[in-house]
């Protein structure tokens, strides 16, 4: 992805997929503890998913661990039983994608979200809500019990 200058978010709330690319090679411009409440929730959206994707799959963008986070957040929300059919097939293009082209981290998103999609009764809102699997990334086995 090409760095842009950041020149701040229009509405930090709902911003823009190119404020969203610049920020995130730029995040100490306007850092994460200043946005927001429950930013991560707002952005974790159909309109700023590929964004989020992209961002997430690039080894050199500095905020790509909170880009991570909000692709787990992308994910549990589209394995939802009233999800979307178009956030479900977005979401398995872009698990494929990461398997295919992702380095570990992406991968380990890409089979969580597998495991995910076969066993929604896995969810666990500290893993996948509120950052747990990027802060400590593991592979979810599809045994688990909850």
């Amino acid at each position: 992805m090409r760095e842009a200058t950041f020149l701040g978010f229009g509405n930090p709330v709902d911003p823009r997929p190119d404020e969203l690319q610049a920020w995130a090679y730029h995040p100490e411009s306007v850092p994460l503890n200043t946005m927001p409440r429950d930013w991560d929730l707002l952005i974790s959206g159909d309109v700023l998913g590929p964004t989020l994707f992209e961002l997430a799959m690039d080894r050199q963008c500095p905020a790509r661990r909170f880009a991570q986070h909000c692709m787990y957040i992308y994910a549990a929300d589209g394995v939802r039983q009233n999800a979307s059919g178009q956030r479900k097939r977005r979401l398995k293009k872009f698990v494929e994608r990461a398997e295919e082209v992702g380095d570990e981290p992406m991968q380990i998103w890409a089979h969580n979200c597998r495991v995910l999609m076969t066993r929604p009764e896995l969810f666990d809102h500290h893993d996948w809500m509120e950052g747990g699997l990027v802060r400590h990334p593991r592979r979810l086995g599809l045994f688990n019990r909850r």
